[in-house]
């Protein structure tokens, strides 16, 4: 806890004067803009960008009393929570999700370095079965409930292959003893491919473009421009309070530029 701000939580500055990666109390600000005006800012007490979209959206949903037809966000809010809320809110959802970039590149590059993987694995649906690159198929044995820190709850399915001890390829695929064991979350597969599609269609690419100079550019502006790179308040709610104002000038000021 810190003794400064009982509210804050500790996080990693980019601003490091002391080269020596020292946590220091802080919040993660949250903020939705378009046209690089704000639109709507939160306050969270946590590091983790990816426990924070929900929150956010439902701040947004009580201020404006509207649901927004669609949400882009880089790959830290990328989750099988997130993208079901947004599903469940009929929001169209442009976002990332982990390795997407990496996905890209590989196939770019015709990369395949890792056959054995359980996303290349074949699945067949109808008889709920993976097969390997050996076409040893992977049956069904159970499945379990995971819980995330948020309390959400993810169903993972088990899967297990036969026969593999006279597998030439074996060393290559695993090297725990027995017989491979995978997991796999359908639903995620299932949102992460939907949230595939979205990205690389043309309205995807212009959305993920926009998005840099969207965004970013605003936390450039008051960081560089308007020299905001700390907190002068302490309290979450003396903290909001601030934070508003320094979004309000934001705003202004760009509407004092566009005239």
């Amino acid at each position: 806890m810190s003794k400064t701000d009982s509210d804050a939580t500790f996080m990693r500055m980019k601003e490091d004067h002391m080269l020596n990666s020292q946590l220091k109390p802080g919040y993660n600000l949250q903020a939705s803009t378009n046209n690089q005006f704000i639109a709507n800012d939160t306050l969270a007490q946590t590091t983790a960008d990816t426990t924070t979209l929900i929150d956010h959206t439902e701040d947004f949903i009580e201020g404006y009393n509207q649901t927004p037809q669609s949400l882009t966000a880089d790959a830290g809010y990328g989750s099988d929570e997130n993208y079901t809320y947004l599903e469940d809110k009929e929001i169209e959802a442009f976002v990332k999700y982990n390795y997407f970039h990496k996905e890209q590149l590989d196939e770019k590059r015709g990369k395949n370095k890792k056959p054995f993987a359980s996303n290349k694995l074949y699945y067949n649906s109808e008889t709920d079965t993976y097969y390997c690159p050996m076409v040893q198929p992977m049956e069904k044995i159970g499945s379990y409930h995971n819980t995330t820190a948020t309390g959400y709850k993810q169903i993972i399915d088990r899967y297990q292959a036969k026969n593999y001890q006279g597998c030439q390829l074996r060393a290559l695929c695993h090297k725990a003893k027995g017989n491979r064991i995978v997991e796999r979350n359908h639903k995620l597969i299932r949102l992460k491919a939907k949230a595939k599609e979205r990205l690389l269609s043309p309205q995807g690419v212009a959305h993920r473009k926009q998005r840099y100079w969207d965004v970013e550019a605003v936390f450039g502006n008051i960081k560089h421009n308007m020299n905001f790179k700390r907190f002068m308040l302490r309290g979450i709610e003396k903290v909001e309070t601030e934070i508003g104002l320094i979004a309000m000038a934001h705003n202004l000021k760009k509407v004092t530029l566009a005239i």
